[in-house]
């Protein structure tokens, strides 16, 4: 009597994980993002002026409660919410592991200074 009930429960079980793995996919395929992950909607680069490489990105997220859209290691990520409204750039570890972060003047962005001298300088609109 309690291995058939044990057996249906169990094939109830199953299915359920199936129809919410198959909605989840269903849900990905049509452009939703992963609660907690960005991706990168347009990427235009600007090399006409000499020793001087303009990029401007739009990165599309879908934050938990209390994060927004920020970057971490020259990635668009979900950051904690107080960084970006106390402006405080660097605390949300931009640059990479390599790199330096230092604040822009009126914390208008930051800059990320590699070893070797060069300078990406990132400006908050």
């Amino acid at each position: 009597m309690q291995l058939p009930r044990l057996a249906w429960t169990l094939t109830a079980a199953a299915g359920c994980v199936l129809l919410l793995l198959l909605l989840h996919g269903q849900l990905l395929r049509e452009g939703q993002l992963v609660a907690g992950t960005c991706e990168i909607v347009t990427l235009d680069r600007d090399s006409s002026q000499p020793r001087r490489s303009i990029a401007r990105q739009t990165a599309r997220c879908a934050c938990k409660k209390g994060q927004i859209a920020g970057t971490t290691r020259a990635q668009p990520a979900c950051v904690d919410a107080r960084v970006v409204r106390s402006r405080q750039w660097c605390e949300m570890t931009p640059c990479l592991d390599d790199e330096v972060c230092d604040l822009l003047v009126k914390q208008s962005g930051w800059t990320c200074t590699q070893p070797g001298g060069r300078v990406k300088t990132t400006t908050v609109s």
